[in-house]
Order: structure tokens, then C-alpha cells, then sequence
């Protein structure tokens, strides 16, 4: 059975029958109900159940609510609502820090150029704290500037044991312990072994001291200025092994701080 017309109550037969808003229109009758401008079922707009053109599709504007007592309380209580709901958000995401950036190669490069960079500079300043002022007062700018490049190779140094020559001699005492000597029935307790590093005889190259230097390891020998190092050798660019001849300490030395005779 045939439909009726939603707007003229006729019947609709198949070949004109518009089905939309849940009612059946004549192709005619499916006009706008303002300025009955015929609609089809891509330029029209609903509302309560009746089609519009654009141009006439009512506005919809909202009524004023009266502010009753209730209305205040809802009101209040929803911003209380907001309020808490805010600072539990804020109390969870306090310690989190900043969002999390994209770990991109870029970043990356500038984050190990920036970790370099401060890690030349703690062990510099590391060395002259350690040093003290007596070992950057009066240098010359050429041995302070070398100094200073061999002051941050030193800490990687101190954690791998010095690499010393074989052919580095080490003279050192043969350790023997003391007899005890007892008078009457009183026995004297032996005397403590100080084992001492007698200075080696002539030969190898020969420097004299500049500057005046603290052993900072046990491999290392303490000087002053115008001391005279014997059998020197060459371990790399900012070290050498050496005796002192006022001493007979034997081992490692700051190549900056002495100057070859």
C-alpha cells in the first residue's frame, strides 16, 4: 500500500516518492517551509521533523536560566569540583618535568658535545684547585697552556695504571730486617726498614727542573727547581720517567715542568 503526503496527504507513488525526516514527500511537496523553494536530499536542513534551505533554517538561541538558590549551589560546587581536579592533576604531574622530547640524532650529537665540553672543564678546574696558586703564578703562556692540556688528560690517566718501561731502571735497596740486640735480660726491639731508591749512575738524557712539582700518585716523584732528573725516557707527549738526582726518588714526571740540559 501506498504511502500518504506529508504535506499534501495525497498518495506518493514510487516514481516521486521522497523518503526523509521519517515521512514520506511528493518531489514537489518536499519544498522549504518558509520560502517553499523546492529541496532535494543534499541542500536541505531539518528541523522538527520539517525541511528548510539554508538560508532560512531557524536559529537556535538558548534561554536565560534564573540564578535560584539551587542553581548558585550547583554552580559553586562544580567549580570546587574543577578546583580539586585541577590540583590532583597538578600533585601527579609535579615531579614528572618537562614532556618528553624526540631523541633525534641531532639531539643526541648536541647532548654528547655539551657532556664533553663540561666534563674538560670540572677536571680543569679540578687541577687548579689541586694545584694551587704556586703552579700558575709566573709560567710562561706557552708551558701553561701545556700544562692545562695535559691537566685533563691526567685524570684518565690516574685510572689506568702508568705504563713504566722495562728498560727503566729502579734501584731500591734490598730489604733486610735487623737483628735484635738484647743486654742483660733486656732485648732492644728491632729498628723499622726504610727502604730508600739510591740515584742511578750516569747515562740517558738529562733534564733540569723549572717549576717545582708534588708527586700526586705513588708513581710519581716529587722536585724542585733546578733539580737535575736523570735517565729520562719519553712515555708520551705530557710524561716522562725519570730519576731525581738530590732525591734517587725513580718515576713519573710532568714533561712541562722540566727542559731538557
Amino acid at each position: 500500500m501506498n504511502p500518504n503526503c506529508a504535506r499534501c496527504g495525497k498518495i506518493v507513488y514510487p516514481t516521486e516518492k521522497v523518503n526523509c525526516l521519517d515521512k514520506f514527500w511528493h518531489k514537489a511537496c518536499f519544498h522549504c517551509e518558509t520560502c517553499k523553494m523546492t529541496l532535494n536530499m543534499k541542500n536541505y536542513k531539518g528541523y522538527e521533523k520539517k525541511p528548510y534551505c539554508n538560508a532560512h533554517y531557524p536559529k537556535q538561541s538558548f534561554t536565560m536560566v534564573a540564578d535560584t538558590p539551587e542553581n548558585l549551589r550547583l554552580k559553586q560546587q562544580s567549580e570546587l569540583q574543577s578546583q580539586v581536579r585541577y590540583k590532583e592533576e597538578f600533585e601527579k604531574n609535579k615531579g614528572k618535568g618537562f614532556s618528553v622530547v624526540a631523541d633525534t640524532p641531532e639531539l643526541q650529537r648536541i647532548k654528547k658535545t655539551q657532556d664533553q665540553i663540561s666534563n674538560i672543564k670540572y677536571h680543569e678546574e679540578f687541577e687548579k684547585s689541586r694545584m694551587g696558586p704556586s703552579g700558575g703564578e709566573g709560567m710562561e703562556p706557552e708551558r701553561r697552556d701545556s700544562q692545562d692540556s695535559s691537566s685533563y688528560r691526567r685524570p684518565l690517566e690516574q685510572q689506568q695504571p702508568h705504563h713504566v718501561p722495562t728498560s727503566a731502571p729502579v734501584y731500591q735497596q734490598p730489604q733486610q730486617q735487623p737483628m735484635a740486640q738484647s743486654y742483660g735480660g733486656y732485648k732492644e726491639p728491632a729498628a723499622p726498614v726504610s727502604v730508600q731508591r739510591s740515584a742511578p749512575g750516569g747515562g740517558g738524557k738529562r733534564y733540569r727542573a723549572v717549576y717545582d712539582y708534588s708527586a700526586a700518585d705513588e708513581d710519581e716523584v716529587s722536585f724542585q727547581d733546578g733539580d737535575t732528573i736523570v735517565n729520562v725516557q719519553q712515555i708520551d707527549d705530557g710524561w716522562m720517567y725519570g730519576t731525581v738526582e738530590r732525591t734517587g726518588d725513580t718515576g713519573m714526571l710532568p714533561a712541562n715542568y722540566v727542559e731538557a740540559i
